[in-house]
């Protein structure tokens, strides 16, 4: 979360550059929640043979590799700016949040969401590297659509944690469609391998939402929000995180019935997932939540690279 501190108190030779304001406005670095999933997607895919061959023989997997990064990478900034510019009242508001950069006058209005709309034309433009596969270009609209919309989802549903579970879980079907576009056409059934991995994430994200949500059940319930916590209260939306979170290991075990390449090297690592969410929910209390930020960001932010490192290391023995 960043500083409280003024700009107008930041010493001149520690002013955080543009860039950085931005980047630290999106929290970038949170892009590893979902770019991994995206990855292993991809590379199960390619083990499969990818639908079309953009670039021709010689650059055929440089360009749909350097299009899933930019899709992943400018969608995500689309859709954080949207809700950091949608929230800023409500951010303003809330203790927790007043800090950040809209509510504390870093950034202006105009810029946020000159940035969502360069973000979201660079997230469609980037679906022209997976040309002749004219899929993504056409799914590019309804998919902004269902990122952007979940800033909105909290004021009419405590689902939103679902919504955002979702928005992530579209990254690996995303990134399969955009390798296997044709093939899909062909045969509907072949995206089952991604599908099984995108519910796997949506539930999986939807839990560890849930747990970072406890920290506003009070102040949500003041202000009419919908979210989980606020309507069911923080031990009870602790064990439905506990109840997603057991459905999101199911969901990954029955991922080699769909890839059999999959072996020993993924099983431990599902064996150390469990252990971390384990130790995640050991780590939040209904009556202590003072390490909501350690769960949410230490554990969350490995199970992706375990994950990752096992499922390529599987495909490559």
């Amino acid at each position: 979360m960043a500083s409280g501190t003024g700009p107008a108190t930041i010493a001149e030779g520690h002013r955080p550059t543009k860039l950085r304001t931005y980047l630290e406005l999106v929290r970038f670095s949170h892009t590893i929640f979902a770019l991994p999933f995206a990855v292993m997607a991809a590379l199960v895919a390619a083990r499969r043979g990818i639908g079309s061959d953009p670039g021709g023989a010689a650059g055929g997997w440089i360009l749909p590799a350097l299009g899933i990064l930019l899709c992943m990478v400018t969608a995500r900034t689309a859709a954080m700016a949207f809700n950091r510019l949608v929230d800023r009242t409500i951010d303003a508001a809330n203790p927790r949040t007043a800090s950040r950069h809209l509510p504390r006058g870093d950034v202006g209005v105009g810029e946020v969401l000159g940035l969502v709309a360069v973000s979201a034309a660079a997230f469609i433009a980037s679906t022209l590297f997976f040309l002749p596969n004219w899929l993504p270009l056409v799914l590019s609209a309804p998919v902004l659509a269902w990122l952007l919309g979940y800033s909105y989802a909290k004021r009419f549903t405590m689902l939103a944690h679902v919504w955002l579970g979702a928005a992530l879980g579209l990254a690996p079907v995303a990134a399969w469609i955009a390798l296997r576009g044709q093939i899909l056409l062909d045969t509907p059934s072949d995206i089952l391998p991604a599908a099984i991995l995108g519910l796997a994430v949506t539930v999986w994200v939807a839990g560890f939402d849930i747990i970072y949500a406890c920290q506003d059940a009070g102040f949500d319930a003041t202000h009419g929000l919908q979210s989980i916590p606020a309507r069911m209260g923080v031990p009870r939306a602790l064990a439905v995180s506990k109840g997603l979170h057991a459905l999101a290991l199911v969901l990954l075990a029955l991922l080699p019935r769909f890839v059999p390449e999959l072996g020993a090297l993924y099983w431990i690592a599902l064996l150390a997932i469990g252990g971390l969410l384990v130790w995640e929910h050991a780590l939040v209390r209904p009556d202590d939540l003072s390490r909501v930020n350690q769960a949410f960001f230490t554990a969350n932010a490995v199970i992706g690279v375990v994950l990752l490192v096992a499922i390529a290391a599987d495909l490559a023995w």
